[in-house]
C-alpha cells in the first residue's frame, strides 16, 4: 500500500507551491536580506519529536510560510551583494523540479541513459562557449570543493612510481613528502583537499601574490626548487582565475610553462570567473585557461543556475578513470565498455541529475542572453568602483577586473582605527536590510566586498548600496 499522495492531491499540492516560488520570487526583493532571527528562534518553534500521524500538506506548506521562509538568508535578493551573488533562475529553478521528479541516480549510463549523455553534450556546450579545445572534457560535480579535491586526487594518481591508490601514503618511508602551491588568494578548499588526500596542511605552498593579488612565478619557481632540493616531490599547482577575496587572475600563461617544464599538473580555479569566458573580452582577461591539466568552472555561480553545479574541465579523462573507477560486481554491465560510467570520474557513486537545470538555463537565456547579463554586471561594477574612487572619504582595496568591488572607508585615524571603523560600517549598512556585504583583509587590512552577480539585480540596487554605504559612513562619522 502505497502512502505516497494521491495524484490529485499532489497536483493541487504542486500548483499551490509553484505559486508559493512565484510569490516569493516576485516579492523577495522587498525583504530584508538577512531575517530577523535569533539564534535557535527557528530550532524552539520546530517540534522536537517527529508526527506519528501523516499531516495534510497544506499544513506543512502553511508551516514553511510561517516558520521557514521568513527565516532564510535571501540569496535570491537583488541586494545580495556578499561573498559571491547568486541566482536560482526560472528556467534553473524548473530543472531543479523536473529532476527531483525524476530521482535519477546517474551513476552508471545505465541507471540514467539521458541524465549520462545530456551532462556530456551541456559540459561541451560550456566548453565551447568558454572558448575551450575540445580536449577538455567535463562533467559535473556539486561544488569547486569537490571539483578540486578529484582534480588534486588525479594528480597525485599520475604521480610515478608511488601507486598510492593501492599503497596509500601512511608508513612509507621511501615515498617523498608531496606538495601542492597555490597562492595566498587562493581559496581555502586547496588546503581541505590536501588534508584529506593525505598531503597534509604543512605541505600546500602558499606562494606570495604581487600588490594586484595575483601569484608570483618567480616565487612558485623558488618554492619548487627548495622543495626539490630538500626531497619533496611537487604534486600539482593551482592556479586562480578570479580569486575569493579580489578576483585576481594569476599569470596562467607563465605557471603553465613552469609546470610544462617541471611535470607538474596545473589545475586552474576558475570557479566564479570562468564563467566570465563566454564573453570574448572577459575571457581575454585570463589567458591560458586552455592549458590546465584540469579547470573548475561553477554555473551556479555566475550562470544563474541553482545550487549546486561545479564543471571539472579534465584533459585527460582516462587518468580520472584510473585514478577513481572501481566497480563491485552489481554495477557491472554489458555496455560499459562503449558508454561514460560518471561513477568512474571521482569518489561519489551517486549523481544527481545536475545538468538538466544547466541545459534549460542556457537553452533559455541562449548564450547571448548569458553573455549581455554578465556584461552588465562588470558595467555596474565598474560604475559603483567609480563612485568609490571619487569620493575621497573612501578608497579602491583592489583592481575591479570583473563585477566584485574592494573597497574600504578611510575616516582620518590610525589603520587599526579604521579597521574597527570599517566594521562597524560594514555592521550597519547590513543591519539596515535591503543590501548584504561580506568583508575580507587584504594585505592586513579590513576590507568591503559587493559582489555583484545575482541576475535580479539591476542599477537602481547599486544605487541604493551606494548611498547607503554614504549614509552609514556619516552617521558613525
Amino acid at each position: 500500500m502505497s502512502n505516497d499522495l494521491p495524484p490529485d492531491e499532489f497536483r493541487s499540492a504542486m500548483h499551490r507551491v509553484a505559486d508559493l516560488v512565484a510569490d516569493y520570487l516576485e516579492g523577495v526583493g522587498d525583504r530584508p536580506v538577512l531575517p530577523a532571527v535569533a539564534p535557535g528562534e527557528v530550532r524552539r518553534v520546530l517540534p522536537a519529536a517527529p508526527p506519528e500521524e501523516p499531516e495534510p500538506v497544506d499544513t506543512i506548506l502553511d508551516d514553511y510560510l510561517r516558520v521557514i521562509e521568513p527565516n532564510v538568508t535571501h540569496w535570491n535578493h537583488p541586494g545580495f551583494f556578499a561573498y559571491f551573488a547568486i541566482t536560482g533562475s526560472g528556467p534553473g529553478i524548473l530543472g531543479e523540479t523536473l529532476a527531483a521528479a525524476l530521482n535519477v541516480n546517474a551513476m552508471l549510463w545505465r541507471t540514467g541513459p539521458a541524465p549520462t549523455e545530456l551532462e556530456e553534450r551541456v559540459c561541451g556546450w560550456l566548453g565551447q562557449m568558454m572558448g575551450l579545445p575540445p580536449e577538455l572534457r567535463g562533467h559535473i560535480n556539486d561544488t569547486a570543493s569537490s571539483s578540486s579535491l578529484v582534480a588534486l586526487a588525479a594528480a597525485r594518481h599520475r604521480l610515478p612510481g608511488l601507486d598510492v591508490r593501492v599503497k596509500g601514503l601512511a608508513g612509507r618511508p621511501e615515498a617523498p613528502p608531496l606538495t601542492v602551491y597555490a597562492s595566498d588568494q587562493a581559496h581555502s578548499s586547496i588546503d581541505k583537499s590536501a588534508i584529506v588526500l593525505g598531503v597534509g596542511q604543512e605541505n600546500v605552498r602558499r606562494i606570495a601574490s604581487d600588490g594586484a593579488f595575483r601569484m608570483s612565478v618567480p616565487a612558485l619557481a623558488e618554492a619548487i626548487a627548495r622543495d626539490r632540493a630538500e626531497g619533496r616531490l611537487p604534486m600539482a599547482v593551482v592556479a586562480t582565475a578570479g580569486t575569493t577575496s579580489t578576483t585576481s587572475v594569476d599569470p596562467v600563461p607563465e605557471i603553465a610553462d613552469l609546470c610544462e617544464r617541471e611535470g607538474i599538473w596545473l589545475h586552474v580555479d576558475a570557479a566564479y570567473a570562468g564563467s566570465a569566458a563566454i564573453c570574448p573580452e572577459l575571457r581575454a582577461l585570463m589567458p591560458g585557461l586552455e592549458r590546465a591539466d584540469s579547470l573548475v568552472v561553477n554555473p551556479h555561480k555566475w550562470l544563474f543556475t541553482p545550487v549546486d553545479c561545479s564543471v571539472l574541465f579534465v584533459r585527460d579523462p582516462a587518468l580520472l578513470k584510473a585514478a577513481f573507477s572501481l566497480v563491485p560486481e552489481y554495477l557491472r554491465t554489458d555496455e560499459a565498455a562503449e558508454v561514460t560510467n560518471l561513477m568512474d570520474l571521482g569518489f561519489q557513486l551517486g549523481r544527481r541529475f545536475r545538468s538538466l537545470k544547466l541545459w534549460m538555463v542556457i537553452r533559455s537565456f541562449g548564450v547571448e542572453g548569458l553573455r549581455e547579463r554578465i556584461r552588465e554586471h562588470c558595467a555596474m561594477a565598474r560604475g559603483l568602483a567609480g563612485r568609490v574612487e571619487a569620493d575621497p572619504r573612501f578608497e579602491l582595496a583592489a583592481p575591479v577586473p570583473f563585477s566584485t568591488v574592494c573597497f574600504r572607508a578611510r575616516p582620518a585615524s590610525t589603520p587599526e582605527e579604521q579597521d574597527r571603523f570599517n566594521e562597524r560600517l560594514m555592521a550597519r549598512i547590513n543591519a539596515a536590510g535591503p543590501v548584504l556585504l561580506s568583508h575580507t583583509v587584504l594585505q592586513g587590512r579590513y576590507t568591503l566586498r559587493a559582489a555583484i552577480g545575482n541576475l535580479r539585480t539591476e542599477r537602481e540596487h547599486v544605487e541604493a548600496l551606494w548611498k547607503l554605504i554614504v549614509k552609514s559612513f556619516e552617521e558613525l562619522a
